[in-house]
């Protein structure tokens, strides 16, 4: 089996498994929760002739989380929709890097690495909690929540990206 498929299955079963057993049960406030899960459609390798499977395990990963949560399909459609979008932001964030297909998401910039993080996750949550609360008249609450859970899991994923990510000498 190819190396990087490997790394792309045990990513799958060890985001899953953290998101499930530990992620899931941490509840800052009464309403902030982290989805580090998205780990996996982030950290996904960019190459152009992989976006069907890529969009395929996005959705997997997102019913995986769905089942284990009773959440309802919520994280599947999220999940799917920021794997959808994910070539147009790359394209923005990171520009002929990703039009020349020599982007290597671990070998860019803290700054790059943070606004692509930042964007795909508030695009996520958005969708989640609009879906998750479903009512115009918590519109504050989706926004609240949105902002707050987005920026927590954010600064978790910058995290686990920095501590895990091996330097190149």
């Amino acid at each position: 089996m190819n190396n990087d498929l490997i790394k792309i299955i045990v990513r799958f079963f060890i985001l899953v498994l953290a998101q499930v057993l530990v992620f899931n049960h941490i509840n800052l406030f009464g309403y902030i929760n982290p989805y580090v899960y998205t780990l996996f459609i982030l950290l996904f390798p960019v190459k152009k002739e992989s976006r069907m499977l890529f969009i395929f395990l996005s959705f997997l990963i997102g019913v995986s989380i769905d089942l284990f949560s009773d959440s309802g399909g919520v994280h599947a459609v999220a999940s799917v929709t920021i794997a959808y979008i994910r070539p147009v932001v790359l394209r923005w964030v990171f520009r002929n890097a990703y039009e020349y297909q020599t982007l290597k998401i671990a070998a860019t910039s803290l700054g790059q690495r943070s606004l692509y993080i930042i964007l795909l996750i508030l695009t996520h949550h958005l969708i989640l909690f609009c879906l998750e609360i479903f009512s115009f008249t918590d519109i504050p609450f989706i926004l609240k929540k949105t902002l707050f859970t987005s920026i927590f899991t954010s600064c978790l994923c910058i995290l686990f990206m920095v501590l895990f990510s091996r330097k190149k000498r």
